[in-house]
């Protein structure tokens, strides 16, 4: 079950990313980020550009849109997408 691991580890570090961005809010939550007004579009981008040097990837400008960014497991996706396995 290392897969396993690995995702938890993942969930955990963009949890952490996440409420250093927005300390206010609980990301851990199954809630649509977007919607819960906990991330807008300026964090959308600081958290590309996050993503991007922490895990040494290039999000592509056609994956930029909310859905990616609206949970816990959109970005995880998201990343696993660009060939984050980690």
């Amino acid at each position: 079950m290392p897969r396993l691991k690995e995702k938890k580890i993942m969930r955990e570090k963009i949890i952490s990313i996440l409420s250093e961005l927005r300390p206010e809010f609980d990301f851990s939550e199954p809630v649509n980020f977007i919607e819960e007004g906990m991330l807008d579009s300026f964090d959308i981008v600081t958290l590309v550009d996050t993503l991007d040097t922490e895990y040494d990837i290039v999000i592509d400008g056609i994956d930029i849109i909310p859905e990616n960014f609206d949970s816990l497991d959109s970005i995880v996706r998201l990343l696993q997408k660009n060939g984050v396995n980690e």
